[in-house]
């Protein structure tokens, strides 16, 4: 996800552990890197339960890849969960369940993606061993509608399988003052901005983003671009005095950046990602009080049946052009009901307590 786990205290992967320890449950996260880091082994401060966090490195020539097997295993012997849940990516899932399976101990599984569209699972057999320990995990939360009904009526999943949105610390996104988030991030103050955050790559749907802008630029020149994330070289951002790139903001900033916004952007495309994917910072958006237009694709479809005006076709610039234009001229605000951490550690909970007492 572009950011380390522990150090950075970055959304999902974070959150719904913590967040079960601080419902009183001892939790252990295991982070399996794969590239030389820091090994690390700490204890996060809790209110009720205990969260240990355990960081495993690669190394140098990536050797300790193999062994992770067996460190995982000693790591789960030793703590001895009454449940293991499986997340991050096809190869984290299947071997959450292998050791699941080999200790005779519950498992779960956690989708924050279509994990069979990251390039991990071109590794031959991987797929087979992630769909099955989808097939037998006793839940499988998954971060969208679409991506539920693909896990139980493609892969068959025979357990508890419900959609799960990936949300937001609104300690973090909430309604800010637009220009001191302009004077913050140093944006020109009595110009029109939209913009958006995110990897800005021409694969999740950027290039109409840019296309758009360009357009609208011809009509409005008061008209700014501001954009942050990781740039794709082969679909980089409009050579415009008007466009500005700050780079790949810490998580904190970004809503800094919403914040300054007078229309924010969702970008999907009608791609199995598009499709199965669901854009935290939709909520992030929503939650910082900005006009928005989204990507009518996949869960994004649903949630805005009834804001029609605010959905564009995905990879249709001018269609973009629009929706962002309407939004400057006659701005609306989504009213999203949007749940916190805490709130979703409920809901894990009585699925992770059922399948317990289940036997």
């Amino acid at each position: 996800m572009g950011h380390d786990v522990i150090e950075d205290r970055y959304a999902r992967l974070y959150e719904q552990p913590f967040q079960l320890a601080e419902l009183g449950h001892d939790v252990l996260g295991v982070c399996l890197s794969y590239r030389n880091c820091t090994t690390k082994d700490e204890l996060h401060s809790t209110t009720k339960g205990s969260m240990r966090w355990i960081g495993l490195s690669a190394g140098k020539l990536r050797l300790n890849l193999v062994t992770y097997p067996f460190s995982l295993l000693n790591i789960a012997r030793e703590f001895k969960p009454d449940i293991i849940v499986g997340a991050s990516d096809c190869l984290h899932v299947a071997l959450g369940y292998q050791i699941a399976r080999t200790l005779k101990i519950k498992f779960a599984a956690d989708l924050y993606d279509n994990f069979e569209s990251f390039g991990l699972a071109q590794i031959p057999s991987l797929k087979y061993f992630y769909r099955r320990a989808l097939i037998n995990a006793q839940a499988v939360s998954c971060v969208s509608e679409p991506l539920a009904k693909l896990v139980k009526k493609t892969y068959l999943a025979r357990g508890d399988v419900f959609a799960l949105h990936s949300t937001i610390d609104k300690s973090i996104f909430f309604g800010r003052d637009k220009q001191e988030c302009r004077k913050k991030l140093g944006l020109p103050r009595n110009a029109q901005l939209i913009g958006t955050a995110g990897g800005l790559s021409r694969d999740k749907g950027i290039e109409p983003v840019y296309a758009a802008f360009l357009e609208l630029k011809e009509r409005n020149p008061n008209l700014h671009l501001v954009i942050a994330g990781a740039i794709d070289q082969n679909c980089p951002p409009p050579n415009n005095p008007h466009v500005h790139y700050l780079g790949a903001l810490p998580h904190r900033e970004v809503a800094t950046l919403f914040g300054a916004l007078d229309v924010a952007i969702v970008y999907l495309r009608n791609t199995p990602y598009g499709i199965y994917s669901f854009p935290q910072k939709i909520y992030e958006i929503c939650a910082c009080q900005v006009p928005v237009v989204v990507a009518n694709v996949g869960s994004m479809s649903k949630l805005f049946e009834n804001s029609a005006d605010i959905l564009y076709n995905p990879d249709n610039a001018a269609h973009l052009a629009c929706a962002i234009e309407n939004q400057l001229t006659a701005p609306s605000y989504s009213k999203l009901a949007i749940m916190d951490w805490k709130d979703q550690a409920h809901i894990l909970e009585n699925v992770y307590e059922k399948i317990l007492s289940d036997g």
